[in-house]
């Protein structure tokens, strides 16, 4: 049988998304989905995506990480698969209104540019300046003082293997307050296992802190330099909660193909 694919990438971020509005493919695949996203014997991706139909919805977004297993919500993919589903014609203007695995999402696109709605964030625990977050997926924040040279794969490793966080995992983030600069993050990313070039929920996670610590780069919005590119998250601020959170960024369609598998 042979599937035709797409590859895309948000700010290095990559992905692989399959349109399955057919249903032809069963979503819990995951030594399937596992195989497309190795490096070496598939596609090669952080993450996989499945474009399906969802009554009262454009469409729905089906993730899947890495090692193949069901992800919580990943905020480049879902401007990725935005894009993917404007490129398809599935959506007619520049608004889409999607489901995902944490809820609704509405959408715009300009060109390649996608700002992707966010849940509301109303709880920050912070712990010895250690700072804990759920951005539609759970999100480790940590100040660092040279994230270039930061460890991040074992130290990322490290913490989401504690055993705080070993049961469900957590996303590391690494960020660095840069003068005259935007903020640098680097993010380990749990269901990867590894350092992504960029994690959308980490980026939003990382913002709503900067933001709560009186660091952002403004009252409204966050620009964050990723190793893989530059993102923008947009805030409302309301005592310690913020609503009408929207990531904002590129993203690219790399090349697509037919891949033959049994």
């Amino acid at each position: 049988m042979k599937i035709q694919f797409y590859k895309y990438e948000g700010t290095g971020n990559d992905f692989v998304i399959i349109d399955n509005r057919s249903g032809e493919l069963k979503a819990n695949n995951p030594k399937l989905w596992e195989k497309l996203c190795d490096r070496r014997f598939g596609i090669g991706a952080d993450g996989l995506m499945l474009l399906q139909n969802k009554k009262g919805y454009d469409f729905e977004m089906v993730y899947v990480n890495s090692d193949g297993k069901p992800s919580s919500m990943c905020g480049n993919g879902g401007r990725c698969i935005t894009h993917f589903a404007k490129m398809m014609d599935v959506i007619k203007g520049n608004k889409v209104h999607f489901l995902a695995i944490d809820g609704d999402h509405d959408a715009t696109i300009k060109g390649e540019v996608v700002k992707l709605k966010m849940k509301d964030v109303t709880k920050i625990e912070e712990k010895h300046g250690r700072f804990v977050l759920n951005t539609g997926s759970p999100h480790y924040v940590e100040f660092v003082k040279d994230a270039k040279h930061t460890d991040v794969v074992s130290d990322g490793r490290t913490i989401r293997n504690s055993a705080t966080f070993k049961k469900e995992g957590i996303n590391v983030n690494f960020v660095e307050i840069r003068k005259n600069d935007m903020p640098l993050l680097r993010t380990y990313e749990r269901g990867v296992e590894d350092e992504t070039l960029s994690c959308g929920t980490g980026t939003v996670a990382t913002a709503l802190v900067l933001a709560e610590e009186g660091k952002a780069t403004a009252k409204d919005h966050c620009d964050i330099q990723t190793m893989g590119g530059k993102l923008k998250v947009w805030f409302k601020k309301n005592k310690n909660s913020f609503n009408d959170v929207w990531l904002e960024g590129p993203v690219k369609m790399v090349y697509s193909g037919e891949i033959e598998i049994k």
